[in-house]
């Protein structure tokens, strides 16, 4: 790998020799800096992984960057609407097919799973199933790279939610794959969905999984102290966050509560 790009200011402009970030303007608490937009390719050809929403000049932007240069086809990491909200639209306007695991955010038929590789030029993308944020998640490593990119799956800064259409086991037993994924290949970035570039990727996936483990166990403590509902578990163990992300971490907290009455 020829080096990280990884601007002074922020994820935008931010990947590796052969992935470049175009951030979407959709900021907040859930999105972090906003959606990643991922042009991989060198050459004629590239691919895009996830268009993010439906922001006519977020779209154009990335249009217009890849002027010069043929979309074969545009990935998504999953489903959710920062992500694929403007899928279709982006779609058409390069004339690329959008391909996911979901049928319904597919558009030109084929689908896309766990051990199937996309090209562009002589460029591999090599997808790995990863459920758990949600149901339909997937990552993509970039063997030229050593680089994978992780949707929802790692965010760039803090830790994800597991999503009403996910499933903590299963997210657990994602992190353990991406983890040992990554020491076997020896991969050197893990390119999210949000938030700046991961040089650490072996770090980044013990510290996920170390996270989950403490909240489990802030989870029993809090209902041996007498929490019932996810509410009372957060206002314990989510004391200390800001309170606008309390919603998300019901989400969260739901999931885990899933989990442990199901062990």
């Amino acid at each position: 790998m020829s080096g990280l790009r990884i601007p002074l200011e922020g994820p935008d402009g931010a990947g590796t020799a052969h992935a470049l970030n175009l951030l979407a303007p959709n900021p907040s608490p859930m999105t972090l800096d906003g959606t990643n937009t991922w042009v991989i390719g060198r050459g004629e050809e590239a691919l895009v992984v996830d268009p993010g929403p439906d922001d006519p000049g977020h779209l154009a932007r990335v249009a217009e960057h890849l002027r010069d240069r043929r979309v074969v086809t545009i990935l998504l990491t999953h489903g959710h609407h920062d992500h694929s909200g403007g899928a279709r639209t982006f779609a058409g306007l390069v004339g690329a097919p959008v391909r996911a695991l979901d049928p319904r955010h597919r558009l030109g038929g084929e689908g896309l799973g766990d051990g199937d590789v996309v090209v562009a030029g002589d460029l591999e993308l090599h997808v790995v199933g990863t459920p758990g944020h949600s149901f339909d998640s997937l990552c993509f490593w970039l063997p030229e790279d050593r680089a994978m990119l992780t949707g929802d799956t790692v965010l760039g800064r803090g830790t994800t939610v597991i999503a009403p259409d996910g499933d903590l086991a299963d997210y657990l037993r994602s992190l353990d794959r991406l983890r040992a994924a990554a020491e076997r290949v020896g991969a050197e970035a893990l390119l999210p969905g949000h938030g700046p570039v991961l040089p650490d990727p072996i770090g980044a996936l013990e510290g996920y999984l170390a996270h989950r483990r403490q909240r489990l166990d802030q989870i029993r403590r809090a209902r041996e102290r007498g929490a019932v509902t996810p509410r009372e578990i957060v206002e314990i163990v989510y004391a200390d966050v800001d309170r606008s992300l309390w919603p998300a971490a019901e989400m969260s907290v739901r999931a885990q509560l899933d989990y442990l009455d199901g062990t």
